[in-house]
Order: C-alpha cells, then sequence, then structure tokens
C-alpha cells in the first residue's frame, strides 16, 4: 500500500505537469512553460520528503499493525524503510519523464523507464540470494535492487532533459515555488492521484465482497486483473502520446486539430477494446488455461472474462474522455468520472448483485 500510494502521487503529479506544460507551450507561453518544469522536480522533492519521513519512523508501527510475526515484520519493516527513503530516486525520475513527454516525445522517457526496470531485474537474483561474491541479503536485498534500479533511471531521465535539445529548459538558479503554478499543477495531478488511489479501493473491496462467497472468486479477479492488462496498457500508451497533443492544441486555441487529434484516439482505443473483447468471447478457455486453471476456477474464469470484456467499448470511451479532460485542464470531471465508475456504482452494485442475484452476477457490475 505504501508503494501503491507513492506511485499515484507521483504519477497523479506527473500528469498534471505535463498537461500544464503542454497546455504553456501551445500558447507560446515559454517562460511559464520552464518554470512549470523547475516546479517539476521541486514538487518531486516535496514528495520525497513525506515518504522518507514516514519510512523513517512509522514503518515498524505500519507493519505490526498487518502482523506481530517478527519473520514477517522484520524484512518488511526493512522494505518499507528503504524503498521510502530511496523514493527520491522514482519521484524525481517521473517528473524528468513526464516534462520530456510534455514536448511530444515518448520514446526517451520510455528507455529511462527500461533501463531501470531492467537493472532491477537483473540484481534481484543477485542481491536476494548472494550471487556472484554479493552477500544474500533476502528481502532486503529486493529492496536495495529496487531503489539502485529508480536510480539508475533518474539518472538517465534528469541526463537526457538537461544535455538533449527539448522545447522546455529547467532553471534552477534562483528558483522560488510559485503557488499558482502549484496549483495549476495539481488541478489536474490531485484528481489524478485519487483517481490511482480508488482503483486500489476498488480491489480492496471487491476482495473483501468476494472471499465471503469463495476463494476461488478471489483467484478469478486475481486472473482478470493479470490477463485484462494486455488490452488496456496500449489504451494507456497512446493516452500518454495523446495527452500533450490534446493539451498544446488546447492552448493553442487550434480546435480543429484538438477534435481530430480526440477523433483519432476514440477511434484507436475503440478498435484496441473491440479487439480484447474479441479475444475474451472467443478465446476465454484458453486464456484460463494460461493459469492451470481447471474446474470451479475454470467454469467461473469463463463467464468472467465473457460478461466483463462487454463493457470494453464503453470503457474506451470513458478513458478517452478522461484524458480529454486531463489534458485541458478540467481534470476534476475526470474525477468525479472515476469515482461514480469504481465506488459510487461499481462496488455497491457488485454488492447488490451478490446478495440478491448470486456470486456470478457479480461480474455485471462492470457492465
Amino acid at each position: 500500500p505504501v508503494q501503491l500510494m507513492s506511485v499515484a502521487l507521483g504519477v497523479g503529479t506527473g500528469a498534471g505537469l505535463s498537461s500544464l506544460i503542454s497546455r504553456r507551450l501551445g500558447e507560446q507561453r515559454q517562460e511559464e512553460a520552464d518554470q512549470t518544469a523547475a516546479h517539476g522536480l521541486f514538487l518531486a522533492v516535496c514528495s520525497w520528503v513525506v515518504f522518507a519521513l514516514f519510512g523513517l519512523f512509522f514503518s515498524d508501527m505500519f507493519v505490526q499493525a498487518f502482523s506481530d510475526d517478527p519473520l514477517l515484520t522484520i524484512p518488511a519493516a526493512s522494505y518499507c524503510r528503504i524503498v521510502t527513503l530511496g523514493s527520491v530516486f522514482v519521484f524525481v525520475a517521473i517528473s524528468a519523464e513526464r516534462t520530456m513527454q510534455a514536448t511530444g516525445n515518448m520514446v526517451l522517457p520510455m528507455l529511462c523507464a527500461l533501463s531501470g526496470a531492467i537493472v532491477n531485474i537483473i540484481l534481484d537474483p543477485i542481491m536476494i540470494f548472494g550471487l556472484y561474491g554479493f552477500p544474500a541479503m533476502g528481502v532486503t536485498g529486493a529492496a536495495l535492487a529496487t531503489v539502485i534500479g529508480q536510480s539508475v533511471a533518474m539518472v538517465l531521465a534528469l541526463s537526457l532533459l538537461l544535455i538533449k535539445p527539448f522545447p522546455v529548459h529547467i532553471k534552477l538558479r534562483g528558483f522560488r515555488p510559485k503557488l499558482l503554478i502549484i496549483k495549476d499543477v495539481y488541478i489536474v495531478g490531485f484528481p489524478s492521484i485519487v483517481m490511482q488511489s480508488v482503483a486500489s479501493l476498488l480491489t480492496l473491496g471487491l476482495n473483501a465482497l468476494l472471499i465471503q462467497f469463495s476463494a476461488t472468486a478471489v483467484a478469478v479477479l486475481g486472473v482478470y486483473y493479470k490477463v485484462q492488462t494486455f488490452v488496456f496498457l496500449p489504451v494507456f500508451g497512446m493516452n500518454q502520446g495523446l495527452l500533450p497533443v490534446l493539451g498544446y492544441n488546447y492552448g493553442a486555441r487550434n480546435k480543429a486539430r484538438l477534435t481530430k487529434a480526440f477523433s483519432v484516439g476514440i477511434a484507436t482505443a475503440l478498435a484496441i477494446m473491440l479487439f480484447g473483447t474479441f479475444i475474451f468471447q472467443t478465446y476465454p478457455r484458453e486464456i484460463m488455461g494460461l493459469f492451470r486453471a481447471e474446474g470451479e476456477l475454470m467454469r467461473m474464469g469463463i463467464d468472467a472474462l465473457r460478461i466483463i470484456s462487454l463493457c470494453y467499448p464503453s470503457a474506451a470511451i470513458g478513458i478517452l474522455i478522461s484524458t480529454f479532460f486531463q489534458a485541458t485542464g478540467h481534470g476534476i470531471y475526470a474525477l468525479i468520472s472515476s469515482i461514480m465508475r469504481q465506488l459510487v456504482l461499481l462496488l455497491p452494485l457488485a454488492y447488490i448483485l451478490a446478495y440478491t442475484m448470486g456470486l456470478d452476477a457479480v461480474w455485471w457490475a462492470y457492465v
């Protein structure tokens, strides 16, 4: 949960940062675009201070709220302390990557993120199990591998941002934080932070409901969230490219190109989601088979995949409209839409359907 919250804060702030920079560039307000980019680094450090203080003073208290077994709490507290103290790397990396994305460059931020992930993957077994002369550090080694990977991504992102010629220039000399810029960042960023958190609350709420009926249902939900990623990620990836295009043309008051970009985004997202619906409708047994499902898990999983995937076309439109709201500085509308969909409607409907029509009806809440 602590890591999820740090990611929500970093990504949400990054969304507000990217939206504001692209709009200022479209409005030809270069100085404000540069100042916003500098504020991104300032807000990243502020975010790190909050989590570092939490990790330093409350890690033990936090993990002991879940268990009193020292075999669990000692390594868990160690992991929490290390990743929170080292979270400065992930916050600064996200800020630098979102600044590059705001100028329309998607390739370099991707390479930065990939570099950190690859270093993390390589170091995990080495530092956990003590390979190639390293001491075996177990869970602590996993935490250190994560932080080192994040530091690599940050160094690469900052180096590219400061060295390569981008349309924005970070000027730290004489920097003074401005409340108006911070407010403009979080007009879009805060709703995005809440939206990231709402998704976690939805999953917790559904798990709490399903476990009352069947552990198999919880397993089905877990399988679904793993496989649906392959359908949603291309849409979210396209959104990352679409957001600065929408923001720039909104700032430039180029309504024709704004509308055209949005239309292309809707059409592309619909095509991706319709393909996902086709796959889930046609091959649910094969998908569940990847997880060695059989018996009740297979039967329930097939029903869940076929029912939930019926909502994908409308989900495509909803996601794109939320992106449009964020790009044009109306993040509160995206927040209202997300809360309505996931907490006000989906979760209560799931409980109503489960207790009135039975467990198999729960999946219709998504539709």
